[in-house]
């Protein structure tokens, strides 16, 4: 599977760039989905909403975890499995080592091929517990009568003469007896009422004492093998809990991260470990080997080519494909992908160019999606990274859509711009980017509004934010634009660690709250600028 994903603070062209994209991909048969790496601002859910597409899951990382790798998927045993059952697995499968399941697949133990040799040397040979058809398929026998199921007792080898088993009462109803043709000790069991007897070397039974048998309750099983052969396999029977190791186990969650993983498995000794599900399903086995050469996680890009701006282990995945209309970035990679940077105004209007490109047109889901990508990032071509493609595209999805665009335009404003109940980091935080060049780092935030009074209000506290992250992040300049859609322009707060650096890049006298008019573009007219201006304070 392929993760599809915008930036960090992810705005309406970020949201719907990644769904549309992804829609695409799986639309030329790849295996991807659509993520976002924040909580998705109020514009982007209206837009959603509006157009009844489920809002993406939250992306946290992309470190390689146990999923990721090719552990062995194994079957497992039943807790009513025998010893013997498992250890012919094992031979199959030339693994040392098995989970024991129950009914719904969730660990129960673990038995290995050293579990089994030490049972055969150091168990009790003497007790079984185990089911009648375990017993029956390993000595490859014919049930002649049966009165239970379960099987559970002492074993007893029938070679004594009667009158030695009568004398010494050795036979009772928790007797396994294992006899040949001797039918004076095979009618003395019967009548001993044992829970089980087994006829070996092919004795056929006569009538009477199958009936005798019946009559008693007493279970019997007829093979053809030797009674050394089935002394010998008896024991083997017994279910694989008797010899099953469940508590303490090392397991690991397919959730785990490799690294984790990695630090556990150097400090211990053992070679194999269970893998589970959150709910403690067994999945599979994880040895040393796997975590030597793990799959990365399969990603795909979009308006975003920077490591700041992106998730979290993004160097340990495999970027597939970038789709962005920003400067180029400092995201490498050990092979060569698809990269599409067009100067455009809105990641969407790539995405709907590659559907072009394709050969396939969007459904009404997308196409609103998209429409809403280009005039959100475009301010509804009042920015000045609009370009006659981004409204190329516009017409064309709104010739499937046949919106009366001023109308939703202002609703999607009007619901983006919102800032009631919002604190000032959440004011702040609602657009925030870091850009480095130079070894200098700079911090830019962006709001869009059409009620700059909701944002004065409370102008303390977003300064009291600014100020806070500027420090803690170490930035040679951190800034707060303000852009009002109404009057095209944007009122500024910032700080910086050079003195009339933001007089230089707006050219004009700046104060802290200041408007500048018709700065509406982080993007082409602030983030350009200001490294410009830093490059002259070296």
């Amino acid at each position: 599977m392929i993760y599809v994903f915008g930036h960090k603070n992810p705005d309406t062209d970020s949201t719907v760039s990644a769904i549309g994209l992804s829609r695409l991909k799986n639309e030329l048969g790849m295996d991807t989905k659509p993520y976002v790496l924040g909580k998705i601002n109020r514009e982007a859910a209206f837009v959603l909403n509006y157009f009844n597409v489920e809002a993406p899951k939250l992306l946290e990382e992309v470190n390689p975890q146990v999923s990721d790798l090719n552990f062995d998927k194994m079957t497992t045993l039943k807790p009513e499995d025998s010893i013997l059952k498992a250890y012919q697995l094992m031979t199959e499968y030339r693994s040392k080592i098995m989970a024991v399941s129950d009914e719904k697949g969730k660990l129960r133990g673990l038995v290995t091929m050293k579990d089994i040799a030490m049972g055969l040397i150091k168990g009790d040979f003497y007790h079984l517990k185990t089911s009648l058809e375990n017993i029956a398929h390993a000595i490859e026998g014919e049930v002649l009568t049966k009165n239970s199921d379960q099987i559970e007792g002492s074993i007893v080898i029938g070679a004594y003469y009667n009158e030695t088993l009568r004398e010494r009462h050795i036979l009772n109803s928790e007797s396994i007896v294992i006899v040949g043709d001797r039918f004076d000790v095979i009618e003395h069991a019967i009548m001993s009422q044992v829970n089980l007897m087994i006829l070996t070397g092919g004795t056929d039974l006569p009538d009477n004492l199958v009936a005798l048998a019946r009559d008693q309750s007493v279970t019997i099983i007829s093979t053809h093998l030797d009674t050394y052969t089935v002394s010998k396999l008896i024991n083997q029977c017994n279910y694989i809990t008797q010899i099953m190791k469940s508590e303490k186990l090392i397991k690991f969650s397919n959730r785990d991260y490799l690294d984790e993983v990695a630090e556990e498995i150097a400090n211990s000794a053992h070679s194999n470990y269970p893998v589970v599900d959150k709910n403690g399903m067994y999945l599979g086995f994880l040895g040393r080997r796997h975590i030597l050469k793990p799959k990365r996680k399969k990603v795909m890009l979009v308006d975003h080519n920077e490591y700041g701006q992106s998730v979290d282990g993004l160097k340990e995945a495999r970027i597939l494909e970038i789709v962005d209309h920003h400067k180029l970035g400092d995201i490498s990679t050990n092979q060569p992908i698809t990269f599409t940077n067009v100067p455009v105004g809105s990641t969407a209007t790539i995405v709907y160019n590659l559907y072009m490109q394709a050969g396939i047109e969007p459904d009404p889901q997308i196409a609103g999606l998209l429409i809403s990508g280009i005039l959100s990032d475009t301010l509804y071509f009042q920015s000045p990274t609009t370009t006659p493609t981004d409204k190329m595209a516009v017409e064309a999805l709104n010739h499937i859509l046949k919106l009366d665009l001023d109308t939703y335009v202002m609703q999607m404003f009007k619901e983006g711009t919102s800032l009631e109940g919002q604190s000032g980091a959440e004011i702040f935080f609602k657009d925030f980017k870091d850009f480095e060049s130079d070894n200098r780092k700079i911090g830019v935030s962006q709001v869009f509004t059409l009620n700059f009074e909701a944002v004065e209000a409370r102008k303390q506290e977003i300064l009291e934010v600014l100020n806070h992250t500027h420090d803690a992040n170490h930035y040679t300049v951190t800034l707060f634009l303000v852009t009002d859609l109404l009057k095209n322009g944007s009122y500024v707060m910032y700080r910086s660690e050079i003195g009339n650096l933001m007089n230089s890049v707006f050219d004009t006298e700046v104060s802290q709250g200041a408007f500048i008019p018709n700065v509406v573009s982080r993007k082409k007219q602030v983030i350009p600028r200001i490294f410009e201006e830093l490059g002259k304070h070296k």
